[in-house]
This record gives structure tokens, C-alpha cells and sequence, in this order.
């Protein structure tokens, strides 16, 4: 055998997979068509959140775009192949595809290893639009090496891409059109939250068309686009940026003749200790279908590696995995919503704070949004400290901070009530976490938790005070 372990995918997940066979005493390869860091460092994660940085701070298109480019070069410099070479991982440039479950062939030279962790990500997913594919639509992959600025931007799906770049391009001047076929805003999110950004897009001026499938894309006469819809009036704009969610990579990879399956998705079939159908393969991040997150793809890859390498294998654990759209304001989700806890727990309860009432929102001038926690009864226990904490929802300027806290709590299975005994720092944004959780306790501040409603938008009534408020 030439390695010990074979990572193929340079992205978040290929690069932990790495590591952590490094760190594990193995002799590790990394083998990337083109240079390691993948979308997120190219493409996703770091672009993305330079450009809202700046378009946050009042930055033009231009310098916006510069500051996207430097930080991306940032970025790579500290996992390219010189970089990965020095921390013990050799890396090899080329398309892999497999031959054997042992054995892959890289442009034309063919390598062995012991164990193997797949880790090629995903792509843009393009649906069948008729006309989409005859003009010239930017998707993640290229909206970032824009060097002029639509005038007009139709943003063709409103979930966490969509949004984020809906509202970014805005604050940059950009006209912006964002059509979603489902009924709101980020379908997946509870639908609380969905109805804030709905409300704060309408007050940056951002048109939102939802409940509108688009059902043909026309290129016009002056080299513009128009959407029709199913519903209401076309949309017309100088460009359309297709943000309808990601399709795993896994193409040309020869995957059968290693074995490897994948389902009706094209994701690679991984049981819950990652492991494919094909005896000492192991796949993790985008590619197997699930979290389609950085932080997500990096446990995974970590997680891959390990039980490929040693005797003991872990479950990869998705309940305590946090998911943030950084809109402004934030919308940042741990376990299940309100309407998923109603369904599946008889006995869920839900404390909301809206962060009206939070005083560093206040102060900050930033009250749109809330916190929900939601929480059951533990076996035996049941609701004793405030039971157990099955999700929550952050909808404020720091949710992506905020939520982490809750993450750690489900993480360590901690009782609920922990989040409210602990001291928090006044005035911060972490409090409103700690004046929620209070309400399971009873009446808190005017407010006290209710039984989880499966409906679309249930917010707690505010009670009498003691204080008479």
C-alpha cells in the first residue's frame, strides 16, 4: 500500500479528514482536482461573508469585490499544498477515479491505500427550468468574479444563499428581485423567523415573490433576462443568480467500481458511522447529503478519518449542529423547530423573548427578531430543571454567537434550566438566552413558556407582571 489513508476532495471535509489521519499516526494523502479549501474558501463561506462585511460597512461594488479577493487569498494561503505538505499530509493534484475499493487512479498514476474518505462536496444544483441553461445565469461559482455591478439582480431561490445575496447586493445598490416557489422566506426555518427577514427585506426595498415557481426563463432583446412565474407578473433583470440548493459530486469518480452506492439524490450512501457500501471507504460532508455546512463537513470529515483508522467507531451526531444564515439581522437554528418539537414531542414547551425587550438590542438599535428555545420532559424526570433542550431558534444581529451556547447545551445534555442560572454579562446579546430560558421556570419578565403549537406562527401571549408591568 502507498498511504495508510487517501483522502480525495480538498475542501473542509477532505482537509479534516487529513489532519486528523495525521494526527492519528497515519501516512496520509490528499488528492484535489486544483488547489485545496474547496467552495467555502473559494466559492462559499469566505466570499460570501466578505462581501455582506462589506456591503454591512458601506463599502462600494468595487472595493467590496477587493476585499472578497484578498480575503479568499488570505484564506487559501494557509491550506494549499505547501502548507498541508508541512503539517505531514502529502497532497496530489489531479482528477481521482477508483479502480478498486484499494485503489484509485490519478491522472493516469494509480495509487493504493489501506483505508480511503470521500470527500468531493457538491455543486450548484440547476433544475430542468426550460430556457435557464440558454442564458448566462451566475450561480455561487461565479457571481463572486463580477466586475460590474447588475443593475437589477433576480435572485432565483430564497433559502440561505439566496437570502444572504438578496440582501447583500441590495445594500450595494443592486435592484434585487428575490422569487421563491415555496409559500415564505427560508422554508426550512421556523416560520417565525421566516416572517422577520420577509418584513426586513420589504423595509431595504428587496421585492420577494414567493409561492411563485418560475416556469421558463427567457433571454431579452437587450441581453437582460425575464422569469415567468406561475403567479403574478415576470421578472426582468440584467442577471439571475440561481441559488437553489447544492447537488453532491460524484460524477467520473468510477464509484461502482469500488463498490460505493449512492442513492436517488446522487449522494453517497453512508450508514451513521459514515461508511459507505464499499468495506473501508468512507465518505463525509456535502457529498453524502446531509448537513451541507462547513463546520458540518469538517466534524464529518474528522469523524471519517477516525473510524476509518481505528478499531472504535462513533456515530456522526447531527442533533447539537447549528445552522446560521447570516442575513442581517442573523437567523440561527440548533435541533428541531417549534412545529417540528410540536409533532414529534407530546409535551414540548417553547419560551420566546422577542429582542424588543432584550436591552442590548435596544441600546444597539437592532430589535428586529427573538429567541425561542425549545424544550421537553426527560425520562423520569421529566420537566425537573426545566427538562431537556430539543432546539431553539435565534432570529437577532449575533444569533451566529448566541446559538452556540444552546448547541453546548444539547451537546453535554445539560438541563434546560443551566441556561438560565448561568450569569450572563449586561448588557450583551447572549442575555436574551438566559431571559428565555427563565420563562420555564415560570413567569419571567411578563412572559412565561407554552405548550409547542405545530401551526405556522404561534408567539407566546404576554402575561400580567408581578411588578405590574
Amino acid at each position: 500500500m502507498d498511504y495508510d489513508l487517501l483522502v480525495i476532495g480538498g475542501g473542509a471535509a477532505g482537509i479534516a479528514a487529513a489532519r486528523a489521519g495525521v494526527s492519528a499516526g497515519a501516512n496520509t494523502a490528499l488528492v484535489n482536482d486544483g488547489p485545496p479549501g474547496g467552495d467555502c474558501t473559494f466559492v462559499g463561506c469566505v466570499p460570501s461573508k466578505t462581501l455582506i462585511e462589506a456591503a454591512a460597512h458601506g463599502c462600494d461594488f468595487r472595493t467590496a469585490m477587493g476585499r472578497v479577493h484578498d480575503a479568499v487569498a488570505r484564506v487559501a494561503a494557509t491550506e494549499d499544498g505547501p502548507a498541508l505538505r508541512r503539517e505531514g499530509i502529502e497532497f496530489l493534484t489531479g482528477r481521482a477515479a477508483f479502480a478498486t475499493a484499494e485503489e484509485i487512479v490519478v491522472d493516469g498514476r494509480r495509487v493504493r491505500a489501506r483505508r480511503m474518505v470521500l470527500a468531493t462536496g457538491s455543486h450548484p444544483a440547476v433544475p430542468p427550468i426550460p430556457g435557464l441553461r440558454d442564458v448566462a445565469y451566475l450561480t455561487n461559482e461565479n457571481v463572486f468574479e463580477l466586475d460590474a455591478q447588475p443593475q437589477h439582480l433576480a435572485v432565483l431561490g430564497g433559502g440561505v444563499i439566496g437570502c444572504e445575496l438578496a440582501q447583500t447586493f441590495a445594500r450595494l445598490g443592486t435592484q434585487v428581485t428575490v422569487v421563491e416557489g415555496a409559500e415564505r422566506l427560508l422554508p426550512r426555518e421556523d416560520s417565525d423567523a421566516s416572517a422577520v427577514v420577509a418584513r426586513v427585506f420589504a423595509a431595504e426595498g428587496i421585492d420577494v415573490r414567493t409561492g411563485a415557481p418560475v416556469t421558463e426563463v427567457r433571454e431579452t432583446v437587450v441581453g437582460g433576462v425575464e422569469l415567468v412565474l406561475d403567479a403574478g407578473p415576470a421578472v426582468t433583470a440584467d442577471a439571475v443568480l440561481v441559488a437553489l440548493g447544492r447537488a453532491p459530486v460524484t460524477d467520473d469518480l468510477s464509484l461502482a467500481d469500488a463498490g460505493v452506492q449512492v442513492d436517488e439524490r446522487g449522494a453517497v450512501r453512508t450508514d451513521a458511522r459514515l461508511m459507505t457500501t464499499a468495506v473501508g471507504i468512507f465518505a463525509a460532508g456535502d457529498v453524502t447529503g446531509r448537513l451541507p455546512f462547513t463546520h458540518a463537513a469538517y466534524a464529518m470529515g474528522r469523524l471519517a478519518a477516525r473510524n476509518a483508522l481505528l478499531r472504535r467507531k462513533a456515530p456522526f451526531d447531527t442533533r447539537a449542529v447549528p445552522w446560521v444564515t447570516f442575513t442581517s439581522p442573523e437567523v440561527a437554528r440548533v435541533g428541531l423547530t417549534e412545529a417540528e418539537a410540536a409533532e414529534r414531542h407530546r409535551d414540548a414547551r417553547v419560551a420566546y423573548l422577542p429582542m424588543s425587550e432584550l436591552d442590548r438590542a435596544i441600546t444597539a438599535g437592532r430589535t428586529e427578531g427573538f429567541v425561542k428555545i425549545v424544550a421537553g420532559p426527560r425520562q423520569l424526570l421529566g420537566n425537573l430543571a426545566g427538562g431537556r433542550v430539543l432546539g431553539a431558534t435565534i432570529v437577532a444581529d449575533r444569533a451566529g454567537e448566541m446559538i452556540q451556547e444552546i448547541a453546548l447545551a444539547m451537546r453535554t445534555g445539560a438541563f434546560t434550566g443551566r441556561l438560565a442560572q448561568t450569569v450572563h454579562a449586561y448588557p450583551s446579546w447572549s442575555m436574551g438566552v438566559q431571559l428565555a430560558a427563565a420563562q420555564f421556570f415560570g413567569e419571567f419578565g411578563g412572559r412565561v413558556a407554552r405548550s409547542a403549537d405545530a401551526g405556522v406562527a404561534a408567539v407566546p401571549a404576554r402575561v400580567a407582571s408581578r411588578r405590574g408591568g
